[in-house]
């Protein structure tokens, strides 16, 4: 048994530092939820922003939107031209993948400041075509709402989950401690 630990030792480290980093945020951004409850940025301060820069977007791409709180659930309702198209919830936010993207990071980090400054460059490069995805499936349930759901749970979340994946390929064939050792 001891062997199985000393040839696996890289992948159990990961697992474990992987695992680590997910529960530690993921407890940060619940308690962040739950204390965020009842605050002047409705649903959640993060949730409030993407909301609004939607709105944004949409306004600059010509659409009349509005955005509103929805009244009987924590979520923002989008409006274009007077028709209710969807809702902004909490998971719309992009912070659960930028846990995870932050998570498999640090387990397979580089050098404390190559790891940091990719991190918030791929939490800002998430964040932002986040935005973007939720802007364009608005537009596209706008004007095709029998692909709705086609669009919010396959193409969108492709979207969004490949641009991680490609993140984290990147990252180990560029900066990892794994690439560093390789050479």
């Amino acid at each position: 048994m001891k062997a199985l630990f000393v040839k696996y030792k890289s992948v159990i480290k990961f697992i474990l530092t992987f695992l680590a980093v997910y529960i530690a945020l993921s407890v940060i951004y619940k308690l962040y939820l739950q204390y965020s409850d009842g605050s002047r940025f409705y649903p959640d301060y993060m949730t409030h922003l993407v909301s609004k820069q939607t709105d944004t977007l949409l306004r600059a791409f010509g659409y009349n939107s509005e955005i509103l709180p929805h009244p009987d659930e924590p979520s923002m309702k989008v409006i274009v031209n007077g028709k209710f198209i969807a809702r902004i919830i909490e998971g719309c936010n992009a912070i659960s993948v930028i846990v995870l993207f932050m998570s498999f990071i640090v387990a397979f980090s580089g050098t404390l400041k190559t790891t940091f400054f990719y991190i918030l460059s791929g939490a800002v490069l998430i964040y932002t075509v986040n935005v973007l995805r939720i802007v364009i499936l608005i537009i596209g349930m706008y004007h095709y709402p029998e692909y709705e759901d086609v669009m919010h749970t396959v193409v969108f979340p492709a979207i969004i989950y490949g641009m991680v994946f490609l993140l984290w390929i990147f990252w180990v064939n560029r900066f990892s401690k794994l690439k560093q050792k390789d050479e």
